[in-house]
């Protein structure tokens, strides 16, 4: 049986230079563990250092010290060269803001990203349009952001991030610009994607409402990973047994 975490992060720090000859710790001896086919919901008041674990799970940031391990490749014994490979090959990432090029329809936005990477034409456009109907989209492929709602647009930003067949998804606030029943569509999307597609995903949220529809909560204060203040949705393991275990997908 393969047990090896998609993501696994191990005494990590992350300090930067405070312009007054000291550090900043923005992580401070993080321990996270992210299995494939969960959603852990990341909280935690600002400035507490959740985009920071973001960044460095996402390789966009190497640590000061500590073990980064996406899908069993040790991160930080890559050169930058390497990183930007296993990102693009194995790092799916969505933003609050779903910067979609005006000009491209939906279905060019996940076509280009298969494009960049020295892809067929004719299988990415398959593939967007499969991906797309995954998401709800089949009958807005040919339209463009301006024609979209919000909620379609951070639907298209989803799809985007699947073209490349991620093992770990990490999402920054899907929901920060979307009210609350479009919020809720995006959270159980990315719920059933995660356990359909087997992803290990991490989404940074402020909106505790929708935390019990995911697997785990992990709760950040001062650059440290507390124990968990919510259990996820009934059934699902909290986020300190999950340590060290894979946590069946629920429901």
């Amino acid at each position: 049986m393969h047990t090896t975490p998609a993501l696994q992060m191990t005494d990590v720090v992350l300090e930067y230079p405070d312009g007054r000859d000291g550090v900043l710790r923005a992580l401070d001896e993080v321990d996270f563990v992210a299995e494939a086919g969960t959603i852990t919901s990341l909280v935690g008041p600002s400035g507490s250092g959740k985009s920071s674990l973001l960044a460095v799970a996402a390789t966009l940031l190497a640590p000061s010290r500590g073990s980064v391990r996406v899908d069993g490749t040790e991160v930080t014994e890559l050169s930058e060269k390497g990183r930007a490979a296993l990102r693009r090959d194995s790092v799916g990432l969505i933003f609050q803001q779903p910067n979609l090029l005006p000009s491209l329809t939906a279905l060019e936005q996940l076509v280009v990203v298969d494009d960049l990477r020295g892809r067929s034409r004719s299988r990415a456009r398959e593939r967007a349009a499969e991906i797309l109907d995954q998401v709800g989209l089949s009958s807005s492929t040919g339209r463009r952001p301006h024609e979209l709602s919000g909620g379609q647009r951070q639907r298209v930003n989803i799809a985007r991030a699947l073209m490349s067949e991620p093992t770990v998804l990490l999402v920054d606030e899907p929901t920060a610009a979307l009210d609350h029943e479009r919020s809720e569509d995006v959270v159980r999307l990315l719920c059933r994607i995660t356990r359909e597609r087997g992803t290990a995903t991490v989404m940074v949220t402020h909106d505790t409402d929708f935390v019990p529809l995911t697997d785990a909560v992990a709760t950040m204060r001062d650059g440290a990973l507390a124990a968990p203040e919510t259990t996820a949705r009934p059934g699902a393991r909290r986020f300190d047994e999950q340590v060290g275990q894979r946590v069946g997908s629920v429901g």
